[in-house]
């Protein structure tokens, strides 16, 4: 009998090394983190993947499973952790060894296997630890399937299934970048900075760029699981503005930037300037629906107005919807709805047949984007941008909330506007035009400046974004209307960054 786990338990102790440790927190809504020895130990990790197994079995799925890990110090051990409950729970497990995110959901199709367990934090801080799992490819765990999985873990309600195997598959990498540049080269010869901020994606990007043409300039492509320079998130400024330096230094037509699991790619223009993702989508939906008339795409509740107003999508027959921020959510509203793409706001972009295979992949992102600038010859990809109508983006911005009171913060916060609209109150000196729901908040007032508040789904934060298309001014008058209902509510901290 496996035994029960304990949510604290305090390290350096005969209890944290004969018990686990869960901390119930860490079921997110469709991953699962957790800061690693403070909030899960070694025996939580073997716990949850018993727990994983027995969620497969219950659900009817075959027990068969692919697993990996990113560049992190502890991430082979927390793997080795999940592995043994997993075959303790009768799994059959297909490790893939050191890889990306992507790589582990191409597995699932290659080696075809309906289940995935990939290790990874993803682009959170030192120190956090998480799993991305599913079991219906290429769709990832969802509320539902978290939630369960949460019940079975904390009440222990495994099941010894027995039959359990280990198979490791040697060079696999080479199986997916050999997928990734099965195409045909670019007829452009494209210079392009591949930033990896010394996460798991500097092993296999710059290879990839190159195999399709480009010609490559590394920047912090070294894996280093300290990440010594900034951690890897491009939707940091401190990412995007070390990919800009070497832009401008190296006179690149385009810098892409990976996350720490390589599942995003964010980018910097040949002038320089950060495209945020949202508008990079834009500039994709603009380029796939030019080839596939009446294309249907999905965006987050974080992402540019411009998906529904822009005149190019609109002339082309394009059509979009916008839905639930999260990879998990995005993923399944696309391939739903059979959409040509999803594209969500922090760079999680997911490409479905001809393009992709419906996963999130920061590397077919890349791909896409320099297949782009292939067929506008003679553009750059400033011309790109500069050829969508004007507006003013914040980057997302995120105070601390602790994961027990944000659903609670952001359940006040839309009472507030709801209340406020019903009153025909105003927001920044107008009124409400328009409130979506679905996730957190997004006010839309009379000029079509819009400001969302949402929970994070994975750290203990709220989500701030703000645009307007009238200017600058109207973008912080947006930021300034939502701060100020924030600041009603003593939880909400410091934000990450600000306009």
């Amino acid at each position: 009998m496996f035994p029960k786990p304990k949510p604290v338990l305090v390290p350096n102790t005969y209890a944290f090394e004969s018990e686990p440790m869960v901390k119930p927190t860490g079921f997110r809504e469709y991953d699962a983190r957790w800061l690693f020895n403070k909030e899960i130990n070694l025996m939580g990790v073997q716990a949850l993947g018993m727990g994983l197994g027995a969620l497969i079995a219950e659900r009817g799925v075959k027990q068969e499973i692919v697993t990996g890990h990113d560049f992190r110090g502890y991430s082979a051990s927390i793997k080795y952790a999940l592995i043994s409950g997993l075959m303790a729970a009768g799994c059959k497990v297909h490790d893939v060894g050191l890889a990306v995110t992507p790589m582990a959901y191409f597995a699932q199709f290659d080696l075809d296997v309906p289940c995935v367990a990939m290790v990874t934090a993803s682009h959170n801080d030192n120190g956090w630890t998480g799993v991305k799992m599913g079991a219906n490819r290429p769709l990832t765990f969802g509320p539902e399937e978290m939630t369960r999985l949460k019940e079975i873990v904390l009440n222990a309600e495994f099941k010894n299934g027995g039959g359990g195997s280990y198979q490791f598959h040697e060079n696999y990498p080479a199986r997916y970048i050999a997928d990734l540049t099965n195409r045909p080269k670019l007829k452009r010869r494209l210079k392009v900075v591949a930033a990896c901020g010394n996460g798991t994606a500097g092993a296999f990007a710059p290879q990839v760029l190159q195999a399709i043409g480009c010609e490559v300039i590394p920047l912090d492509t070294e894996l280093d699981h300290t990440f010594p320079k900034y951690n890897p998130n491009p939707e940091d400024m401190e990412m995007l503005h070390a990919i800009r330096d070497a832009v401008l230094e190296h006179k690149a037509d385009v810098g892409l930037g990976f996350d720490g699991d390589g599942d995003r790619c964010g980018v910097v223009d040949n002038t320089g300037e950060e495209i945020f993702a949202d508008k990079v989508g834009v500039m994709l939906a603009r380029d796939m629906s030019a080839i596939h008339k009446q294309a249907q795409f999905v965006v987050d509740v974080k992402s540019t107005g411009l998906f529904m107003t822009d005149p190019v999508l609109q002339a082309q027959g394009a059509n979009t919807v916008y839905w639930k921020t999260g990879h998990s959510y995005m993923k399944r509203r696309t391939n739903e709805l059979g959409a040509l793409a999803g594209f969500e706001k922090s760079g999680h972009f997911f490409f479905n047949k001809p393009f992709g295979r419906g996963y999130d992949d920061g590397l077919v992102s890349a791909i896409a984007i320099c297949e782009m600038l292939d067929r506008a010859p003679g553009k750059s990809m400033a011309d790109l941008k500069d050829a969508l109508p004007k507006t003013w983006s914040s980057p997302t911005m995120s105070p601390h909330c602790g994961d027990e009171v944000k659903y609670g913060v952001v359940d006040a916060v839309v009472k507030h506007f709801q209340a406020l609209q019903q009153q025909g109150g105003q927001v920044a000196g107008q009124r409400i035009r328009d409130l979506v729901t679905v996730n957190g908040v997004r006010v839309t007032v009379e000029d079509g400046s819009w400001c969302l508040v949402r929970a994070s789904s994975n750290k203990p934060e709220l989500v701030v974004v703000v645009e307007s298309p009238v200017s600058e001014r109207r973008m912080h008058d947006m930021f300034e209307a939502v701060n100020v209902v924030l600041r009603t509510h003593p939880e909400v901290g410091a934000y990450n960054q600000t306009i």
